[in-house]
């Protein structure tokens, strides 16, 4: 699942209900000036299914090709883990990545996967605990991109870390590398975390990735707009924007839009919002990564590159770092 760093505290005038911090967000980034929404909000239930739909769509090359490079190099990638160690899977959302790389791990002592989402977190443990009887599987209900405790037991345990999918090009750089030292000071000195990074490539495999020909990823975007509406007594019209993704070659992301069809006001609880015609909410970014650049911004984090693994045609990657002192 994809997360967006731009945490906001939340505003003092937002409600105190479970809700509180999802419609602080909201004020706050249709309050700002260029408007902005944490990508974090996609995924409600109907959110991580049409998410789910786009992993499997033709345009769409990072999941499969990740999983083919786990396929293909997992036994490198195993040699590389200690023998015996507990595998931290930040933000693990779906087993299916990490099942590829079980098969090559035998002796992985146990797993520790960590999410947000209570509910979706223990059900994924069930199942995998079902497939794997062996494996100590202990989730870890926690917001990864703060510090976080890990159960009691595995303190002083070999660590792994396990993060996939290219979820790290959806931080601001200077918020990637603190976000991968916030990894580091969890699995301690000498761990080895395994990271999937997308890279930079012809702007029209990048940009047909996120605007499909079928409108998934639009709809994807636009289902943001009926969340607020659901959960947060919205009255915005969605069919008044319009999806849009484009490769920002300076920034070296892609960035999603949504942009208002005209000139028009929304509300969401009570307050409104004015948006100018062809004025854009920003949705997300993704950033796309040299070999070099990433193990740069490794390296500023306190993370040793061991090894690196792409497809034969350089779309993905994933790396195998070290974490140093």
């Amino acid at each position: 699942m994809t997360i967006d760093p731009r945490l906001t505290a939340a505003s003092p005038a937002a409600p105190l209900s479970e809700n509180g911090l999802f419609l602080a967000d909201v004020w706050d980034g249709l309050g700002a000036s260029p408007k902005v929404l944490p990508a974090k909000y996609f995924y409600d239930a109907a959110g991580s299914a049409l998410f789910e739909q786009i992993t499997v769509l033709p345009e769409y090359y990072p999941t499969r090709t990740e999983l083919g490079i786990l396929d293909a190099r997992g036994p490198e990638i195993a040699a590389l883990l200690p023998e015996g160690a507990a595998l931290v899977e930040f933000g693990s959302g779906s087993t299916a990545k990490l099942r590829r790389l079980l098969r090559h791990l035998p002796g992985l002592s146990a797993y520790l996967p960590v999410d947000v989402s209570g509910e979706f977190l223990r059900e994924q443990a069930g199942l995998l605990r079902g497939d794997f009887p062996d494996l100590a599987v202990e989730p870890v209900v926690a917001d990864f991109t703060r510090p976080f405790a890990l159960p009691e037991g595995f303190e002083n345990r070999a660590l792994a870390g396990f993060f996939p999918g290219s979820t790290i090009g959806n931080f601001e750089p200077g918020e990637a590398a603190r976000l991968l030292d916030v990894f580091g000071r969890i699995l301690g000195p000498g761990a080895t975390l395994v990271l999937g990074v997308d890279l930079v490539k012809d702007r029209s495999v990048l940009e047909a990735a996120y605007d499909d020909a079928a409108g998934v990823t639009a709809a994807f975007n636009l289902n943001l707009l009926h969340r607020i509406n659901r959960e947060l007594d919205g009255e915005i019209d969605p069919d008044a924007f319009a999806h849009r993704a484009f490769f920002n070659e300076a920034a070296s992301r892609i960035e999603m839009h949504l942009v208002s069809r005209r000139a028009q006001s929304v509300r969401v609880a009570g307050r409104g919002f004015a948006f100018a015609e062809g004025e854009s909410i920003h949705t997300e970014n993704s950033y796309k990564y040299t070999l070099d650049s990433l193990r740069a911004l490794a390296a500023r984090a306190g993370w040793a590159s061991l090894e690196a693994w792409t497809d034969r045609n350089g779309l993905f990657s994933v790396h195998a770092l070290r974490r140093e002192g």
